[in-house]
C-alpha cells in the first residue's frame, strides 16, 4: 500500500533476482479498512515511493486510482472474496472484521490485472500470507506465492508503513512487542511447550510498558492458525502473533517459537 520502507525493497530485490520482469502495485485499499481505521491518515508519499522503486529497479508501478478498482458506476463492490473463516477470523480478523476479504478482493483484481506471475508477501503479515495462499489455491490462480522473511530495524522492530506515525518515544515502546516475542522463544527453547504458562509470563513483558495496550498475544499453529495449546516440536511448528496499540498507532508481529 505504499510509503515503502526496506522491508518491501526486499521483496522487490527477491523479485528481481528471480525473475525477468518486476510489477509493483502501490494501491491504498479501501476495502480493508474498518469504519474507524486510518484509512484517511494512512502515509502516501507517492514521489518518494516512486524514486525508491527506480532505484531498486522496478520495471513498472501501477498506482490505480480506487475507481479504476472499484468503479464509481456500480455504487460500491458488487462483487468481493471472502476469506477461507478458518484461517481469517482468528488473530487480527477477530479485531477487523472484513479486512481480510477486503485484501482478498483486491488481489483477486490485481492477480487478474497481471496474470500468470510470482508474488511476493512479508511474514510480518503472516495471517495475511496464509489467508492469501489458500485465496490462490482455492481458485486455482495461475499464481505462485513466495513468503518472504520479516525484515527489521536495528533494535529488531519489524519495519511497517505505519512506524512513520511514531514519536521517538513511542517507538521505544514498540521494541516491547519484539521483546516479548523473543522471551516466548527462548521459553519454548528452554523447554516450556505449555503455550498458558508462556502466555501468563509474556503478558508480563506488555505490561512494563504503559505506552503500549495490548489487542492480543496468541500461539497457534502456522499451519491452519489454530490456537495450540502445546508448542509443538516439529512442523507445522507454533508462531506466537502479537498485536497492540502505540498511541493510536496499531502494530503486529510475528515470531516461530522453536
Amino acid at each position: 500500500m505504499g510509503a515503502l520502507h526496506a522491508g518491501h525493497l526486499a521483496l522487490l530485490r527477491r523479485a528481481r533476482h528471480e525473475n525477468d520482469r518486476v510489477l509493483v502495485s502501490i494501491f491504498v485499499n479501501p476495502t480493508q479498512f474498518g469504519p474507524h481505521e486510518d484509512f484517511k491518515r494512512y502515509p502516501r508519499p507517492w514521489a518518494r515511493d516512486l524514486h525508491l522503486l527506480a532505484q531498486a529497479g522496478a520495471d513498472a508501478v501501477f498506482n490505480p486510482i480506487a475507481a479504476e478498482l472499484y468503479p464509481a458506476s456500480t455504487g460500491g463492490v458488487r462483487a468481493s472474496v471472502l476469506a477461507q473463516p478458518m484461517l481469517s477470523q482468528g488473530l487480527c480478523g477477530r479485531y477487523r472484521p472484513g479486512h481480510f476479504d477486503g485484501v482478498c478482493t483486491v488481489l483477486a483484481k490485481l492477480f487478474n490485472v497481471v496474470g500468470s506471475c510470482r508474488a511476493y508477501f512479508g511474514e510480518k503479515d503472516f495471517q495475511q500470507l496464509r489467508v492469501i495462499e489458500a485465496m490462490v489455491s482455492e481458485l486455482c490462480f495461475p499464481i505462485e506465492v513466495r513468503p518472504c522473511a520479516t525484515v527489521r530495524e536495528t533494535a529488531g522492530l519489524a519495519m511497517s508503513s505505519r512506524n512513520a506515525h511514531l514519536s521517538t518515544r513511542e517507538r521505544q515502546a514498540a521494541l516491547v512487542l519484539w521483546q516479548a516475542l523473543l522471551g516466548a522463544g527462548l521459553l519454548a527453547q528452554q523447554g516450556e511447550r505449555r503455550v498458558a504458562q508462556i502466555k501468563k509470563k509474556i503478558r508480563q513483558v506488555f505490561k512494563s510498558e504503559p505506552l503500549l495496550k495490548l489487542q492480543y498475544c496468541e500461539v497457534c499453529s502456522e499451519d491452519d492458525l489454530q490456537p495450540l495449546a502445546i508448542v509443538p516440536t516439529k512442523a507445522p511448528y507454533a508462531r506466537m502473533f502479537v498485536a497492540g496499540f502505540v498511541g493510536q498507532t496499531r502494530l503486529i508481529d510475528n515470531l516461530r517459537l522453536l
